[in-house]
């Protein structure tokens, strides 16, 4: 039968544990509250990691916290260890005789006319177990052993649901700490310059240039067309930078009003203007350490513009309404694809902000100038959206492939990507035919203009690009051929003989 006393610290140890929702204050205050009533001079809640199976402190009272980072156990090492490996309680009476007991905190000393007792009993979930309970107390006789035993067996598993719930915490955080791990390795590849698709001349200069920039802390201007990649290569260079660590803020001038664009990128105070009712960090106080990047710089209002010089030259800025000189340490990458200096002249962009802009320029060629480039960004699109959409495509017929490549490409690679995902949806075959393509590439050729086609013209086309398909898929088996597009052998031989295709060319 429990005496009042005993009866009164059990009360008092689910009142604590109930009165706090942060599990580990509400251990502590367990902890506590144990050192009181049973002189206990050490204690420690330990917890088995599920995963690496390595015992750790989670919980301590008596032990610093240096010491408890560093005291580590193994499954079945130690007291603790056999402890949590066996499910059953220990009991050392006198600790100093016990060589199991490893004393990895360095905090259990003899001292003088004193021996300590140790009592470790295990936390279980069910027949699980997933920690332990431990304390050590100036020894004083078996039967104050067994009754310390008795105590703490119950205040474990009075204490085994908030354990439980630190397991699920830190498994949590665990999984949580590789799913970031796993997103930046995935965003650094992702972004690495080696995963730009191109094989022309001209982007292997852009790629020796972002190799050799990426390791400085250069200010880089990207110069080219729209959807030629510019944001491609800016994430390349800071993930390759050694700021891949720290934030890489992205910010497009031209999407944002004149009379935000301040507040966006160096922060306001509260009531500075109309509807300013917080503090607001901007851009560059977000970027601290890491890189920021100004796409479409070329529209930035001149204002603006003298605020970003001083942020080049000085490193520092205050927020709109605000004194308080802020200090960043932010590289700057920039892209436009406006005619700076033709802008320059005319007096809508300062000429001091792009000589400093202009530090380490690189020109994003356009899809024209890379014409070698189309079909290896074509195959990359399409093992993309067919992977995307669920499509069984793994090539592009000869035809199609004609007018990827006789096409200008005004919209660059962004305009490709669109048509090759647009071709992917129309397709229900296993490769991308001239039909699947947009009207635009199907009669548009170097000009603006569209070139004339008849009907009569259209059909042919068609029925040459079949049977080259076909021959192709049959390696020039005529008679296979023939069935695959549901025709005869006669009508077949006929209509290739008419559009001079040779069946030996496919064998």
């Amino acid at each position: 039968m429990k005496s009042i006393e005993e009866i009164s610290l059990l009360y008092e140890i689910n009142e604590a544990l109930n009165e706090n929702l942060d599990m580990k204050k509400a251990l502590y205050r367990v902890m506590d509250i144990l050192a009181e009533s049973l002189n206990l001079i050490r204690g420690t809640v330990t917890l088995l990691d599920p995963v690496t199976r390595e015992i750790r402190i989670e919980v301590a009272h008596g032990i610093s916290e240096q010491a408890k980072r560093r005291a580590k156990y193994q499954l079945g090492e130690g007291v603790t260890g056999k402890v949590i490996q066996t499910g059953e309680s220990a009991v050392v009476p006198r600790i100093n005789e016990e060589p199991m007991f490893l004393n990895r905190t360095d905090s259990h000393r003899q001292e003088q006319g004193m021996d300590y007792s140790f009592i470790c009993v295990p936390i279980k979930k069910g027949k699980r177990v997933v920690g332990a309970l431990s304390a050590d107390r100036p020894y004083e006789g078996k039967t104050a052993l067994q009754k310390g035993e008795k105590t703490l067996s119950v205040v474990a598993t009075m204490i085994a649901r908030h354990v439980i719930n630190l397991e699920r915490i830190h498994m949590e955080k665990e999984k949580l700490r590789k799913e970031n791990v796993r997103l930046k390795e995935e965003l650094e590849n992702r972004y690495s310059f080696t995963n730009i698709i191109g094989n022309s001349n001209k982007m292997r200069e852009v790629f020796q240039m972002i190799s050799q920039v990426s390791r400085s802390n250069a200010t880089v201007l990207i110069r080219g067309e729209s959807g030629t990649g510019k944001e491609l290569v800016a994430n390349s260079i800071h993930y390759n930078s050694f700021r891949t660590n720290h934030p890489f803020v992205k910010i497009n001038c031209a999407a944002l009003p004149e009379n935000l664009i301040e507040s966006e990128l160096f922060g306001h105070e509260k009531g500075s203007f109309t509807g300013a009712l917080n503090q607001k960090k901007g851009k560059f106080e977000l970027a601290h350490q890491g890189t920021i990047f100004l796409d479409e710089i070329g529209t930035m209002d001149l204002g603006v513009q003298v605020k970003l010089l001083r942020v080049l030259q000085e490193k520092e800025f205050e927020r709109v309404g605000g004194h308080q000189t802020i200090k960043v340490d932010v590289r700057i990458i920039a892209a436009t694809n406006s005619n700076l200096e033709e802008m320059v002249e005319k007096g809508k962009f300062r000429d001091d902000l792009y000589f400093r802009l202009n530090v380490f320029p690189i020109y994003m060629p356009s899809l024209r100038m890379r014409k070698t480039d189309v079909i290896l960004l074509a195959d990359h699109f399409l093992e993309k959206y067919a992977k995307e959409h669920f499509k069984e495509i793994k090539r592009f017929s000869t035809p199609a492939i004609d007018m990827l490549m006789e096409y200008h490409w005004p919209g660059n690679v962004r305009e490709l990507e669109n048509c090759i995902e647009r071709a992917v949806i129309l397709c229900n075959e296993g490769a991308i035919h001239s039909y699947h393509l947009p009207p635009s590439l199907q009669t548009g050729k170097e000009s603006h203009t569209l070139a004339p086609i008849t009907l009569e013209e259209a059909v042919a086309n068609l029925e040459k690009e079949m049977i080259i398909d076909s021959l192709k898929n049959t390696r020039g088996n005529i008679k296979k051929a023939a069935e695959l597009i549901d025709t005869t052998v006669r009508k077949f031989s006929y209509k290739a003989g008419k559009y001079g295709i040779n069946y030996k060319d496919y064998r």
